[in-house]
């Protein structure tokens, strides 16, 4: 592709060389960069891009994209200024991959809790719709079934559109994405065309980022000022942040809730472990999910798939085969009657949402056991929330290490348990070992008692110093409930 093609929606401060060279790729890592390619040079949050400059020009490079020329210029290179890249990468990767989201129906989930669930439950629906489906989600990437790892919420602008361009190629209509606010913070998801956005709740997350409440709720309300006019947003008025989400969109407005009025409303009627019975505008329902925010996420699910214009008949007919998401309220159980559920919830109200979901099922006939973290290098100020969350609802809470990354895990820990007073303590022991933790949750519960451990969810690592050690919750909680059996 031609340089000048790729370049005709962006705002030039200044272009020195040749507008006219064929351009092979587009690199935001000058260590991918090769012959041909033109290199993004990004100031991102830890180190900038424009220090690269010189190694993309040494792999290859035939252009330059830069907010900074670098002190000396070779006349074999272009070199395009401009005043920002970051607000350019993702023009820039559209136009190169042949803007692949105008070929497909592209909806975006954001909030802070049930973006994951939202997105694997559309891709599911609509496959077992007899559709070929995408997924970009935390857990995995999917083309039509093919799993491709993910290591961000979100890719990167350029991996992004090679993937959207992939799923083009594999013939997939329907793309489903959970959109994080670093992503849109990072104008990573700028240049798509979204058929649809999704709005499921704001609760504190990211401030490590962010730095303030109010910046992390702009960035997720700049995802629906961005969708077009043909676009719908599907939003929770059960929310206070909802209604605030769409005051700049120029999308069709939907709302959901199961407090109030809304043009998708669901109740619960019924609930066990194995799963709900629901109305959802005024038709009834058994779902495999259980707690009150699964039925918002289900509510959200139905409601896009009436936007994309589907029968509310065959969607609920679909919901109700569909199971729950990986690491999320996922249940393992032992011989002697103890119940252990898995979640990813590491978030004070995630934290809050699984443990309602518990009691509403337990309805005081059991006891329940916590265990549950926090992660290094990230929102400290969620530590002793978490703590305070986990006592106020459960009978026993063990503190233990998440992913420390780079700190000590009994710093981390201590953090949490300095939200707690004398009282709350009682029924608080640390543990650093998370083996040992969990081990220990087995030996405190009873028939009829309920684990839960939080915190990783789907992960099957344990981050310490920059390593991933394997570690997967459900796999300890399997072993140790065989050996009881033995």
């Amino acid at each position: 592709m031609k340089l000048k093609e790729l370049l005709k929606d962006i705002k030039l401060i200044n272009i020195i060389g040749n507008d006219d060279v064929n351009i092979t790729g587009v690199d935001i890592d000058s260590r991918r960069v090769e012959k041909g390619h033109l290199f993004v040079a990004m100031k991102g949050t830890q180190v900038d891009g424009h220090k690269f400059i010189p190694k993309a020009e040494e792999l290859g490079a035939s252009a330059i994209l830069c907010e900074e020329l670098p002190s000396t210029v070779n006349p074999e290179i272009t070199y395009i200024v401009v005043s920002s890249t970051e607000d350019n990468v993702g023009k820039v990767a559209t136009c190169f991959y042949g803007n692949p989201s105008k070929n497909l129906k592209l909806v975006g989930v954001t909030g802070t809790n049930g973006k994951t669930t939202i997105a694997t439950l559309l891709y599911n629906m609509f496959r077992k719709m007899g559709h070929k489906c995408g997924l970009l989600s935390t857990v995995c990437n999917y083309i039509e079934g093919e799993a491709l790892p993910t290591n961000h919420t979100t890719p990167d602008a350029i991996e992004l559109n090679q993937l959207l361009a992939k799923m083009v190629e594999a013939g997939c209509e329907y793309v489903f994405m959970e959109c994080s606010s670093h992503a849109i913070a990072q104008k990573r998801i700028g240049g798509l065309k979204f058929t649809g956005g999704i709005f499921t709740n704001l609760t504190r997350d990211h401030l490590d980022y962010h730095k303030t409440f109010e910046n992390y709720r702009d960035a997720k309300k700049a995802f629906f000022d961005m969708l077009p006019k043909s676009a719908f947003a599907i939003i929770n008025v059960d929310d206070k942040n909802g209604m605030f989400m769409v005051q700049n969109t120029k999308a069709t407005v939907k709302t959901y809730s199961t407090r109030t009025l809304a043009d998708f409303k669901a109740r619960l009627l019924e609930c066990h472990f194995e799963g709900m019975y629901l109305d959802i505008n005024g038709q009834e329902v058994g779902v495999q999910f259980i707690g009150k925010f699964n039925v918002s996420n289900l509510l959200a699910v139905y409601g896009t798939a009436v936007m994309l214009g589907k029968k509310p008949e065959d969607i609920l007919l679909v919901m109700s085969m569909l199971h729950s998401v990986n690491g999320r309220l996922e249940p393992v159980r032992s011989s002697q009657g103890i119940t252990a559920i898995v979640d990813y919830a590491h978030t004070p109200d995630a934290l809050e949402n699984v443990l309602n979901a518990i009691h509403e099922v337990l309805n005081g006939k059991g006891q329940v056991i916590t265990v549950c973290g926090a992660g290094g290098n990230r929102d400290k100020g969620k530590r002793p929330l978490m703590a305070q969350e986990a006592v106020k609802q459960s009978d026993k809470v063990i503190i233990t290490s998440d992913n420390p990354r780079f700190e000590e895990p009994q710093d981390i820990i201590n953090d949490m348990l300095a939200g707690l007073n004398a009282q709350q303590m009682k029924k608080v022991v640390s543990i650093v070992d998370r083996k040992e933790a969990i081990r220990t949750a087995c030996m405190m519960a009873n028939k009829g008692d309920v684990i839960l451990v939080a915190g990783k969810g789907h992960e099957d690592y344990q981050e310490i110093k920059g390593v991933k050690h394997h570690f997967d919750d459900k796999e300890v909680l399997r072993d140790i409930f065989a050996m009881e059996d033995n």
